[in-house]
């Protein structure tokens, strides 16, 4: 009984080192098989991104849940709420200090009085946007990370060309209750492999 527990157990533990669904293999977010990016380069994003959470993690872990990072081709992006604007700037000054760092965006919001409504309204504005890019058959909606703050939505990813980019600000703009969007959308041929 003992050996069958222990065993059960391991299983549990084990399955959460592998990725599934939307996650991919590396947990960047995006399936390593339509991301556009080298797998390389994915490696070395999704090892910031790990480097990112352990900083934050140590640095207090409530960050843990309040803040999300995302990192594409070596830009990362900030997003969540925090208490206080020290809070803020020392997650940007935390994103820098990653290795690789070539840009950081700070789209966290200090915390002004929250409440379940405003809460409520942001996830409401996050699914609608996630929906309405899976629904279009032109977006290709793994390669996209969306993020509501405050009914400001906050969307980073790559598009495979400046057609989809324009496919995904017009699904944005039909969001309803969206105060601004800020879109972060690199292009293919933006990325570093492509440049060389």
């Amino acid at each position: 009984m003992k050996k069958i527990i222990i065993t059960f157990l391991s299983f549990i533990i084990l399955s959460g080192c592998v990725g599934v669904g939307s996650e991919g293999v590396l947990g960047t977010g995006v399936s390593i098989y339509t991301d556009p990016r080298t797998l390389g380069t994915q490696i070395d994003d999704s090892i910031m991104q790990k480097s990112l959470l352990i900083r934050t993690a140590q640095a207090n872990k409530k960050y843990i849940i309040d803040i999300s990072s995302k990192v594409i081709d070596g830009h990362i992006v900030l997003s969540g709420k925090v208490d206080t604007v020290d809070e803020k700037i020392l997650m940007t000054k935390l994103a820098w200090k990653i290795e690789g760092a070539r840009s950081v965006k700070n789209n966290i919001e200090v915390r002004d009085k929250f409440s379940l409504k405003d809460y409520s309204k942001d996830l409401l504005i996050t699914s609608q946007m996630k929906v309405a890019m899976l629904a279009n058959k032109k977006i290709s909606s793994v390669n996209y990370n969306v993020n509501t703050v405050n009914q400001v939505m906050f969307i980073f990813g790559i598009a495979a060309n400046e057609s989809e980019r324009r496919e995904v600000m017009n699904e944005s703009s039909l969001i309803k209750d969206v105060k601004k969007v800020d879109a972060t959308i690199f292009l293919v041929d933006d990325l570093s492999k492509n440049k060389k």
